[in-house]
């Protein structure tokens, strides 16, 4: 590993020995360092660092959202992977979504809700593997939402953009908020009826009295009782179908990983409704190449080509594999990426990409932690897009996800739209083992763009020798959307182009059929964290990502 380079970011690694938490806040980076401090382990500071995260990043990520986690376990050598993601409710129905005229899933109405599955996920993932309660972990963040913190910069630029959202105004950038109460909920997460500046105090007691009553009376005070009424009350208020009975009914479960081996790397995913399976397909096609030996325009050609077959897949196959068949154990297969990866041409875009059949021959937060026992988890707890649906449960500071967007209207598509089922999800968190020990926790936050994250930072630390800063750093491209390159059948789709890329490359890659866009801002290509650890001296090396506010601190 080149310790040594020179990093786009200026940012040192980050080392350390007895522990280490990475994420996209300091706040909530130090939360859960202060756990792993307290004699806590990496899911205790998982946890902690999520809950802190509701508070200081409440547009991305919260107790209204899903959750999945990766965990290593040192004694076992063993990755867990937890799918703390909730279902439609029992009275979706495709029939009512075409009688009230939607061809698609509207994004930000009551329809979009499905049951939150973060805070039953907390509670689970400690019980498998933490030491401490949900009550202690829960104890930073419920502090700093009673008595306030100052808003860091990315996430004030952020909070702007979400203000006609969280205020229902009819003017807002969507098209498709519904009408609600004169006086919308979302002005809980607004200071007189506008977003935080940079710097300014902001306080969320709603929301602390809410974790508090969690941490009281465990994750039956979220999913009975008076906050499931509430949460059920308001989402039908919104046209949405959820009830109590929904919510008493939620519960996470733990699935197999899945994996793909990369020059001796095994990268591992969660298995559908996540989106880690796009990741997996891309991995295995990249495997048949020799990345590290090719120009770069030969190379970021081929990883384009692999994820878009990787994504088309994706696009037609992820769905709960609990409701609907999907032939997993194909797709993830060396002999199906052997066929699928005679359809890249090395010298042209390709003109379509449709997905296989291999039984033929889803803003978010992210953040890894890792203790001194050799543990690691690798977490992420998401909103899907800026505040959800921008629905908040009046009273209780608690932001509604609409993660129901992602299923379809059409009966036959494996993501179809029916009561209790999991939508496809962008979140996915990714972890490497290597030799039968961790190699690295990692992650990029950024829906669509996760996957893409994951065999990019990947290349970068396995075929570069990366360390995990500079990996993080590097110019990243990103193809656009689920309409627009995943499957698209115009040459090439829409690539966006980050800014670091030479000029003989992007010129290369237009000639070979690209259709190229550049694209800016803070953190439009993800927001990825990584800590790798030294299996012989066990010590932790960490990155975070300069497009972000955050950082991976240790002690």
């Amino acid at each position: 590993m080149k310790i040594d380079a020179v990093f786009r970011s200026r940012r040192s690694n980050v080392m350390a020995t007895r522990g280490m938490v990475a994420t996209s806040q300091p706040l909530a980076a130090q939360a859960g360092l202060d756990m792993l401090k307290a004699g806590g382990n990496a899911a205790d500071a998982a946890v902690a660092t999520a809950a802190m995260l509701n508070v200081v990043e409440p547009l991305s990520t919260g107790s209204g959202g899903d959750m999945f986690a990766l965990y290593w376990d040192a004694r076992s050598k063993q990755v867990t992977a937890l799918n703390g993601s909730g279902r439609a409710a029992a009275g979706a129905s495709i029939a009512e979504m075409r009688r009230l005229g939607y061809e698609r899933m509207p994004s930000f109405t009551g329809h979009t809700v499905s049951i939150p599955g973060a805070v039953a996920g907390w509670r689970d993932l400690l019980e498998r593997h933490g030491r401490m309660t949900l009550a202690d972990v829960l104890q930073p963040a419920i502090w700093t939402a009673e008595h306030g913190y100052p808003v860091s910069e990315i996430i004030a630029h952020g909070w702007r953009g979400q203000v006609g959202k969280l205020l229902r105004s009819p003017d807002w950038q969507s098209g498709d908020l519904d009408n609600g109460p004169e006086q919308p909920s979302g002005r809980e997460l607004l200071i007189d009826g506008r977003a935080p500046r940079a710097g300014e105090i902001m306080r969320i007691p709603t929301l602390g009295e809410t974790l508090r009553g969690i941490a009281t009376e465990g994750t039956d005070y979220f999913y009975k009782g008076d906050f499931a009424r509430k949460l059920s009350e308001h989402v039908q208020r919104y046209g949405g179908w959820i009830s109590p009975a929904d919510m008493a009914a939620h519960v996470s479960t733990w699935d197999e990983p899945i994996t793909a081996n990369y020059r001796g790397y095994v990268l591992y995913e969660c298995p559908p409704n996540g989106q880690g399976l796009a990741a997996i397909i891309a991995v295995n096609l990249a495997a048949g190449f020799d990345l590290a030996a090719m120009s770069e325009a030969d190379r970021v050609h081929t990883m384009i080509e692999c994820m878009r077959l990787g994504f088309a897949d994706a696009q037609q196959w992820v769905c709960d594999p609990r409701v609907s068949k999907i032939p997993l154990d194909g797709l993830v297969s060396r002999q199906y990426a052997e066929r699928r990866r005679q359809r890249i041409d090395p010298k042209r875009a390709a003109q379509r990409v449709p997905y296989g059949d291999p039984m033929a021959g889803s803003d978010t937060i992210y953040l890894c932690t890792a203790d001194g026992e050799g543990n690691a988890c690798s977490f992420i707890n998401s909103l899907f897009n800026g505040t959800g649906t921008g629905l908040v449960v009046p009273g209780t500071g608690v932001s509604l996800q609409n993660r129901a967007a992602l299923f379809m209207l059409d009966p036959e598509h494996p993501n179809a739209l029916a009561p209790h089922k999991r939508p496809y999800q962008t979140i996915i968190p990714a972890m490497t083992v290597r030799d039968g020990e961790l190699h690295a926790a990692y992650g990029v936050m950024g829906g669509y763009m996760q996957p893409q994250g994951h065999f990019q930072v990947l290349s970068n630390l396995v075929d570069f020798d990366m360390a995990p800063q500079q990996a993080l750093d590097m110019p990243r491209w990103m193809l656009h959307g689920p309409s627009a390159g995943l499957g698209a059948n115009e040459a090439g789709g829409l690539v966006h182009m980050e800014e670091g890329w030479s000029y003989a490359t992007l010129a290369e890659l237009t000639r070979r059929g690209h259709r190229l866009a550049p694209i800016d801002g803070f953190d439009r290509v993800g927001g990825g964290q990584v800590i790798v650890r030294n299996p012989e001296t066990g010590v932790l090396i960490g990155g975070s990502d300069p497009r972000k506010d955050g950082c991976a601190v240790g002690w």
